[in-house]
């Protein structure tokens, strides 16, 4: 009897047979989730050597591909203003996109007036341009736009975030003690939690790195679908806005025609740079 129980024990335990080994994987890892550890957080201190490899690659970053000229809106993260995505955005201008910073001064959570100026500020571009705009969020400022993507999908044309930990338990980060802080909300609300998880209806690519130092990568890892990537980097948190490997994954992902959105192609030159997302640890 006990043989059997045992057997019966280690079936349940197995993936469903429609579900990935890799994707039950990821599942198991977001339940056993623990904040990056003090050595990656002490290498977030590489992120000015990222910059200077982003200022030594600008000759081959140029050769990206180019855009259309479709308006761009980049959030920052926590804590963090326009200044922090001026790189970013002056990259994109130079590929030929129409950039914006989100306008709202340091990025402290969702306080009063934050989210609805946002929302209408989303609609005005829109509106005066008359093309649907991408937006790019960097950690926390991922979160905003992939939830503005799903109050706003007919104004959305695809969604990139960076290092944004929308998946598993915001907790395994070092920085959730400070979101609490500064903006006055507990992280403690399942719903609330569930919601942020679910995927946009628009493409949406995540680009992350196993080595962030503040936000567990798992934790900005989605399951890939009709309209959902993950692109992983090697990056610190703080440099994936200055990253070279980031710039040119962004730019290669808003060249895509509207409404003819494929995964990103990480065949050829791109497989020293872009890691494989659904290999184990």
């Amino acid at each position: 009897m006990a043989n059997r129980k045992k057997s019966h024990s280690r079936k349940s335990s197995e993936p469903a047979n429609d579900q990935p080994l890799w994707a039950a994987e990821f599942e198991l890892m977001e339940r056993q989730l623990k904040a990056p550890n003090a050595l990656l957080l002490a290498l977030e201190t590489r992120a000015p050597w990222e910059f200077g490899a982003t200022l030594a690659a600008w000759p081959l970053l140029r050769n990206a591909p180019e855009g259309d000229g479709h308006p761009v809106i980049v959030f920052p993260g926590l804590g963090a203003g326009d200044l922090s995505t001026a790189p970013l955005r002056n990259f994109l201008s130079g590929q030929g996109y129409d950039t914006y910073g989100w306008d709202l001064g340091r990025n402290l959570g969702p306080r009063e007036g934050v989210l609805q100026k946002s929302v209408e500020r989303i609609g005005e571009i829109v509106k005066s341009t008359g093309r649907n705009v991408t937006l790019i969020g960097w950690s926390l400022g991922g979160i905003y736009a992939r939830e503005f993507a799903k109050a706003l999908p007919d104004f959305v044309r695809s969604v990139v975030t960076l290092g944004t930990p929308f998946s598993g338990d915001p907790k395994a980060t070092n920085a959730w003690w400070y979101y609490e802080f500064a903006s006055g909300h507990k992280l403690n609300n399942p719903q609330l939690l569930a919601q942020l998880k679910k995927p946009p209806p628009v493409p949406t690519t995540s680009i992350y790195s196993r080595t962030d130092g503040v936000v567990a990568w798992q934790l900005s890892h989605q399951t890939p679908g009709k309209f959902a990537e993950n692109i992983e980097v090697v990056a610190s948190h703080v440099g994936l806005g200055l990253n070279p490997t980031a710039l040119y994954a962004v730019a290669d992902r808003l060249a895509q025609p509207e409404r003819q959105w494929q995964p990103f192609d990480r065949t050829g030159w791109k497989q020293y740079f872009y890691r494989d997302t659904t290999r184990g640890e």
